[in-house]
């Protein structure tokens, strides 16, 4: 299928990649020149600005995948509505906040145009694991993608759709905020580990033999097992932890519901000390294992 492709990113220059060397005929648009040169590389056509993208589907509905940080959503559908055709489909892919996407779909919708929320998992490894797309918005517009979702779930990947407007959205918000109660949990064991009772525990090794069919065996404590193994003393990293929001907006609607997330809490809370100087093994390792499962800057930074 014919789609666009906007923020060639960590993630968003791989699903334009996975799309175009599986036979999509992909669109590459990016703010920065240079990311769009690449995607030439692997098949994509250029587009250095975003009437270029337009004119590419030559009059037709567009097709756009806007992969880009939450806080710049808003402006940048004000600026593909001024010249999007009627009946094109707009999926936000990135981590933007689900109490906004009503109010962003009913603006595509006055235009003609229908907005998906489509929340994306995998970090850098998507492209060689598949995909995790969590969907919400328009069913008819959601069919009409299958074939590029379809595409990017290979080989252990999928989607999965969830009735209303930013359903997708919410889902991937509290599949991340999940996701910190976990990285906490393990980065707490191993510091366990390494500043325990026992001075000689090899963690490395520790982490290997979790992964052998124990309870712990997951995909986070390989890769978690993996920077350990590296960097056994986690040497360059400062131990300062970004905190991206979606924990942030999971617990604000859940004491909207009152719901008491104690465990989410408290992973948060860590992070945010750690941006107060409050620095350990612990905290070093949540950094390691951002940078291992989605690229992020080792000390501290989005």
């Amino acid at each position: 299928m014919k789609i666009a492709i906007s923020g060639l990113g960590r993630m968003g220059g791989q699903i334009a990649k996975k799309l175009a060397e599986n036979g999509h005929e992909v669109i590459a648009h990016n703010i920065s020149r240079e990311k769009v040169d690449e995607s030439v590389k692997y098949g994509a056509t250029p587009a250095y600005d975003e009437q270029s993208v337009v004119n590419a589907f030559n009059g037709q509905p567009v097709i756009l995948w806007i992969m880009i940080p939450a806080n710049a959503v808003d402006s940048a559908l004000d600026k593909w509505l001024g010249i999007l055709p009627a009946g094109s489909i707009i999926i936000d892919g990135g981590n933007s906040d689900y109490r906004g996407d009503q109010a962003r779909a009913d603006k595509v919708a006055a235009h003609g145009s229908t907005l998906l929320d489509i929340g994306t998992s995998g970090g850098v490894w998507g492209i060689i694991n598949g995909f995790s797309m969590m969907i919400g918005g328009d069913k008819t517009a959601y069919d009409t993608v299958v074939p590029a979702l379809d595409t990017l779930s290979t080989p252990r990947g999928g989607h999965q759709y969830f009735a209303g407007s930013g359903s997708g959205h919410y889902v991937k918000m509290v599949h991340n905020a999940i996701e910190y109660g976990m990285m906490e949990s393990l980065a707490e064991g191993y510091r366990m580990l390494s500043e325990g009772p026992y001075k000689n525990i090899n963690l490395a090794d520790a982490g290997d033999i979790w992964q052998k069919s124990s309870v712990v065996t997951s995909w986070l404590n390989d890769l978690t097992h993996q920077a350990i193994q590296e960097n056994p003393n986690l040497d360059g990293i400062s131990g300062v932890v970004a905190e991206s929001g979606e924990a942030r907006w999971t617990l604000e609607t859940a004491d909207q519901l009152g719901i008491p997330l104690p465990a989410i809490q408290a992973a948060f809370d860590v992070r945010l000390a750690s941006q107060k100087g409050e620095i350990n093994f612990a905290t070093k390792l949540l950094a390691a294992m951002r940078n291992k499962f989605g690229g992020h800057n080792i000390n501290g930074q989005q």
